[in-house]
């Protein structure tokens, strides 16, 4: 499994980083974990609100701070 987050290091973004490594930790699932600060790149990914939750590809989340419970939703469903 491939997670990215994308924003531009704010702490809502720095929170969700926090969150989603939460939730990884208590699912017990190995997975990368890519943190994509670059802005062009966010744009180019089609996201219009940084923080942002990508799973193995897919827009899961975006312009809001999951926390590690909701996090652990979309990380289950892989």
């Amino acid at each position: 499994m491939k997670i990215q987050i994308l924003g531009t290091g704010c702490p809502k973004c720095k929170m969700l980083t926090q969150n989603v490594e939460a939730a990884i930790k208590e699912l017990g699932i190995d997975c990368h974990i890519e943190k994509l600060t670059d802005i062009d790149a966010i744009l180019a990914s089609g996201v219009p609100l940084t923080p942002a939750l990508v799973i193995d590809g897919k827009v899961v989340s975006y312009g809001k701070v999951l926390s590690s419970n909701d996090a652990k939703k979309f990380l289950a469903r892989k």
